[in-house]
């Protein structure tokens, strides 16, 4: 090898690895997908193998994938001191590239984001949805530099609690149990479920298994968007968290459930690297919560 590698030919191939092709690259990285092109050939002459598989979408090689996450590591360094000397001479910079669930990201991230806007204005914030057994692997693998975490134990430390989110179920307007101030989940038996697979399976088959309650789920849907819409189309119930409030059209509602099960919900940066000081600012600029997100309708 006589070439030497650069930043652009590390950063080129990170974002084409995050994005599945040279034209979404292109697009996040801001040049011409010739110019990313252009980068990734000559980073595989400087290792004198390629990094990359051309398919649809783009895969890592052996080789790539081993490099990957020193390149990331590269990439996110050379973030941090841009980011350091620009708070040393005035103001948070970058980027944050933020992981969330679908309800986080719907009834709890419209307010932060607002708050992150007024305390650091230079800086921007990029929202990835993810489920909750995703978002743990986006951040230790470096694809996010933070996430709102599900349950996390133990919380990392430096890490700011957003606050507890109790399960609800959602019915439509015109369910008989509808108007009631809760409702023990042995009453929705005669109900069809609809499980979201999203990631609060485990809270909906704790809640069940607490009442001494056989679950029995009707439909699987990934979608919390489908499930809510199978809901409001009459074919069926649901459990969720109560951010889910603010994704109901009218005519549904959320009802708390007994027995009550919350999870909880924590704002962090990795466990296994430093984080970025623009990560640092963000959460310097979160008020941890000592009660359910705002959002979240009143349980009694």
């Amino acid at each position: 090898m006589t070439a030497e590698l650069n930043l652009a030919q590390l950063r080129a191939l990170v974002a084409v690895a995050d994005h599945g092709g040279f034209g979404a690259a292109a697009a996040e990285l801001g040049i011409s997908q010739s110019a990313v092109s252009h980068a990734v050939a000559a980073l595989e002459r400087a290792l004198g193998a390629p990094v990359l598989h051309r398919t649809t979408p783009a895969r890592t090689t052996p080789l790539g994938t081993r490099i990957l996450p020193h390149a990331r590591t590269a990439v996110t360094a050379t973030a941090a001191v841009r980011t350091i000397a620009t708070s040393h001479s005035g103001g948070l910079t970058g980027t944050v590239r933020l992981a969330a669930p679908a309800t986080v990201c719907q009834g709890l991230l419209p307010g932060l984001l607002r708050e992150w806007r007024t305390a650091h204005p230079r800086l921007t914030v990029q929202i990835f949805e993810g489920e909750d057994d995703e978002l743990g692997v986006w951040l230790e693998a470096g694809t996010v530099d933070a996430a709102v975490l599900v349950d996390a134990d133990p919380a990392p430390a430096g890490a700011v609690p957003l606050g507890s989110d109790a399960m609800h179920a959602v019915l439509r307007r015109d369910h008989p149990l509808a108007d009631q101030p809760a409702i023990d989940v042995a009453d929705l038996e005669d109900d069809d479920f609809l499980l979201s697979e999203g990631g609060c399976e485990r809270h909906i088959r704790d809640v069940y298994r607490r009442a001494g309650v056989r679950f029995t789920a009707r439909h699987r849907i990934r979608d919390l968007n489908t499930l809510i819409g199978m809901v409001h189309a009459g074919l069926g119930v649901s459990v969720m968290p109560a951010l889910a409030q603010t994704m109901l059209p009218p005519d549904c509602v959320l009802v708390p459930v007994r027995p009550a099960v919350h999870r909880t919900l924590t704002l962090t940066g990795p466990t296994t690297r430093p984080w970025a000081p623009a990560v640092g600012g963000l959460l310097a600029a979160t008020r941890p919560a000592t009660q359910p997100p705002p959002s979240s309708p009143t349980t009694s």
